[in-house]
Formats: C-alpha cells, structure tokens, sequence
C-alpha cells in the first residue's frame, strides 16, 4: 500500500507539472501573437520553475533502488582525532539536518553521544521525506576535514575522521523478519546530560538481537517506551543494510574479479 501510495504521488506530480507547461505554453502562444511583451518576466519565471521541478523529477526516476523510496537513518561516528573528530561528527549532524530542510525534508535526532568538550562521539539522524534514502545513501563511508583545529593552541593542521552510515527505514515482518526470542531488552538508567526523570528513572533502552550481535542503544527521549520503539527502528534498519551488504558481497563473488578489456 505505501508503495502504490508513493506512486500515486509521483504520477499526480507529472500531471500536474504537464498542466504547468501547457498553461504556459498557450500564455505564450497568445502573447506572440498579440505582440505583448508585458507577461515576458512573468513567464520566464515560471519556466525557470517548471525547469527545476522537471529536473527533480528526473532525479526521482533514477532512484529506482529496492530501498530509494524510503526515509532514511543515518549514524555517524567521530573516528580517529580526538576532539577535532568530535566536532567535525557534530558538523556533519547539522550539514544533514540543514540539507533536509534545504530540500524540503524532515530531520530528527534519535540518539546521540555529546563529545568530550564539543560535538559528538556518535549520533543518529532520521531523515523523512520522499526518496530519502536514494538521495542520501552515496553518503556512507568516512569522511575526512583538513583544517586548522581551533582546539589547538598552536593552530596545526589536524585531519580528523567521521564514519557515515547511511540505513533505509523498513518495517518489522514486511521487511525484516525478526522474532522476539532473537533479541533481549534491557533497561538501564541513562548516563550524562538529562533531567530527573531520565537520571533517575530506568529510561534507556539497549536491544541486543543474538544472531547477528548487533547492538542499538537509545536514552535520548524521557520514555522507555519511546526510546525502545526508537531503539527497533534504529535495529531494523541496522539489519536491512546487513542483509544489503550480504547481497552484494555474494553478487561480487559470483562476478568474479574485474578484468580490463585492454588485456
């Protein structure tokens, strides 16, 4: 159903920007021939904006992927230089949540790590909106900053690391198919920052799902409830890419190794 309702919409946005361009096309037509000039502004304007709606939708098209369609959840990590690393984490959370907005997304923080004097030592962002994942999924890998570190006295040039993770947002049993013997949920209190509630109360949320080891983590939200629905959005997510990697990996073994055509 959400996949025919995503079709629905993508085909009412090509009906509607086909209306768009036959609008103006006859307000051109009959401008030319009544030799008025005065609406040429006007429909320069609007042709700019069919343009870049036309090329959007272009873009759309491309991202025909199993998982393109979907929102998606991204986990950062402050990698190898200390601080900086940390700092460069926090930089590139908000550079994701400002480019969500930028084009007309959602950005929510479900879980994060404060660094030691700054940033972030991890965080996990879930991005919503239409082909989420497709537009964002280029992202994982490690990303490196050469700059002058303002938390050097000296200002030297530090590199510092970040480990993106780029995860589609699926649903339990329409998608990954997990069982409640599979994982264990423990509650804890949650540690750092946070009100009474949270620093006294058993909040956090670690899931641990035994076939694979992975392990998820949450104590952001006042809420236990909240924090383990976050906490399983976050693992299914975790083992939609797991499974996404095994598939690959057997699809390249089955390749075989690349051989130039120049041999």
């Amino acid at each position: 159903m959400q996949r025919l309702a995503a079709l629905g919409r993508q085909i009412e946005e090509w009906r509607a920007l086909e209306e768009r361009a036959v609008g103006l096309a006859e307000i051109v037509d009959l401008a030319i021939e009544e030799g008025d000039d005065s609406l040429s502004d006007a429909s320069g304007a609007e042709l700019a904006e069919i343009a870049g709606t036309l090329e959007r939708l272009e873009v759309g098209l491309t991202l025909s992927g199993e998982y393109d369609g979907r929102n998606a959840i991204i986990a950062l990590h402050a990698g190898a230089g200390g601080i900086d690393s940390q700092d460069w984490a926090g930089m590139l959370t908000r550079m994701y949540a400002r480019w969500a907005e930028a084009e007309g997304m959602g950005a929510e923080v479900l879980e994060t790590s404060p660094g030691d004097e700054g940033g972030v030592k991890r965080a996990t962002v879930q991005v919503t909106g239409a082909n989420a994942y497709g537009h964002l999924r280029s992202e994982r890998g490690v990303h490196r900053l050469v700059r002058l570190s303002p938390f050097d006295a000296d200002h030297a040039r530090h590199t510092s690391f970040a480990l993106v993770e780029v995860m589609p947002e699926v649903e339990r049993g329409a998608d990954v198919a997990i069982s409640d013997d599979e994982i264990t949920v423990e509650a804890f209190r949650a540690g750092g920052h946070g009100g009474q509630n949270v620093q006294k109360n058993s909040t956090a949320v670690r899931i641990t799902h035994h076939p694979t080891g992975l392990k998820v983590v949450c104590q952001n939200e006042r809420s236990q409830h909240q924090n383990r629905t976050i906490a399983m959005r976050i693992l299914l997510s975790r083992l939609a890419e797991l499974e996404r990697r095994r598939r690959d990996k057997e699809l390249s073994e089955i390749k075989g190794p690349h051989v130039s055509a120049t041999r």
